[in-house]
């Protein structure tokens, strides 16, 4: 019925002994709203019911439980819903607290005056067994109680109670003793007072009724015939993946070291008959000019299934930005022969393979790079790959400044002769 905090909250203000009665019920009206007393209170009924609270406790909760009803004026003129809890408390055969029993009669009959200004410890102190209340005739209020469940069918008023209680072993008698001291517990059985209208009313089974035929001016639901289920074979469980696996394990060394010429046509194998096998062999465009440096041929054949790709901006933008050498002079120049390769691409390499013969220190490695690239731009020229008019100026200062070797100046007439 109630959260943990709500329950939590409860049990605090039940536990104030030493405050007033007045006091503690300014408290409940604080922390729980009027729509909300009659679910707190059916709570507070359950925990009297299963013996859950302390003595004092019980009082508080005894008087909240007739203080939020109190208004109408409880005894004998107005039914409070919680009533058969006070009866069935003081009609109790085993009941042994005498201040809690003369603390219901007062407050069902004769309720003193000063009782809001006292706390629930104070009684208890001032509670004189020879002078307690004496048990009054309880039949009136049992009549309003059966004119109250008059309103009430029957059949809710079979339900059983939710909270049973917990059996407790009887005592010992002196036979027993003698015989081990052996204990038997007592067998609980159900009374006339456990069934009440907080109970679990009985289940009542009624059939579904059964599906009529549409009329034609009905909407027609559409109900799917059930099928069997089918079993959906994977072809791919027990197809033989030890090749692919050995390709990729050449394709991981590709990068780290030369491949002899069998494992790389092995690797150009695998390429030309699976063309997806290029996404998950391992390549990034990080790993690309390692890849270059070692198997060039290897991968040309990669960049070329990666065109349709729209990541092969990116393999471009590496292999442009990659420190020049034969092998990527290698891969350009076939680049060029086999595919139509993006012109500010060629450009961008050229101009770069330029900057670095002019910045390197080594004459020797100065003069074979010189040699490469005169060579390479001779090739692009004569095989009409690029324009050499876009680039005419800067090629022409490169040849002028390597005059003295050969190619440079082989390269420096064929631009004479274009001019």
């Amino acid at each position: 019925m109630l959260g943990q905090k709500e329950i939590a909250s409860l049990l605090h203000l039940l536990s104030e002994e030493d405050k007033a009665f007045e006091q503690c019920m300014a408290n409940f009206h604080r922390l729980f709203p009027r729509t909300e007393q009659f679910r707190v209170c059916s709570s507070i009924c359950l925990l009297l019911r299963d013996d859950m609270l302390t003595p004092s406790q019980r009082r508080v909760a005894f008087y909240v439980l007739f203080d939020v009803y109190k208004d109408g004026g409880m005894a004998f003129t107005c039914i409070n819903p919680f009533l058969p809890l006070f009866l069935d408390t003081l009609r109790s055969r085993t009941y042994a607290d005498l201040c809690e029993r003369s603390f219901l009669i007062s407050l069902l009959f004769t309720p003193p005056r000063d009782l809001q200004k006292r706390s629930s410890k104070e009684l208890a102190s001032s509670f004189d067994p020879k002078h307690g209340a004496q048990m009054p005739d309880l039949d009136k209020l049992e009549r309003l109680v059966e004119e109250q469940l008059a309103s009430v069918s029957g059949f809710r008023r079979t339900g059983v109670s939710p909270v049973m209680p917990n059996p407790q072993p009887e005592p010992p008698s002196q036979s027993e003793e003698s015989q081990g001291g052996e204990k038997h517990v007592q067998e609980y059985m159900a009374k006339e007072e456990d069934f009440n209208l907080m109970g679990f009313g009985p289940r009542f089974n009624r059939r579904a009724p059964p599906l009529l035929a549409p009329s034609p001016t009905e909407v027609h639901w559409i109900n799917l015939e059930s099928e069997a289920p089918t079993v959906l074979w994977d072809c791919s469980m027990c197809a033989d993946t030890s090749r692919t696996s050995e390709v990729r394990e050449l394709m991981s060394r590709a990068f780290r070291s030369p491949l002899i010429p069998a494992e790389q046509q092995q690797v150009l194998n695998e390429l030309e008959s699976d063309p997806k096998f290029v996404y998950h062999c391992g390549l990034t465009p990080k790993r690309l000019p390692d890849l270059v440096e070692n198997n060039p041929l290897v991968a040309i054949e990669v960049l070329l299934k990666l065109m349709p790709s729209n990541q092969i901006t990116e393999y471009f933008s590496v292999l442009v930005n990659m420190e020049m050498s034969l092998h990527s002079m290698e891969v350009v120049n076939r680049l060029t022969t086999a595919i139509d390769l993006p012109t500010e691409f060629v450009h961008l390499y050229i101009s770069n393979c330029i900057q670095s013969c002019e910045n390197i220190r080594d004459k020797y490695m100065q003069n074979r790079l010189v040699r490469l690239v005169c060579v390479f731009l001779q090739s692009l020229i004569r095989n009409k790959i690029i324009n050499v008019q876009d680039l005419f100026i800067e090629v022409q200062a490169f040849c002028i400044e390597f005059s003295r070797i050969r190619e440079a100046a082989g390269l420096f007439r064929l631009l004479k002769t274009l001019e």
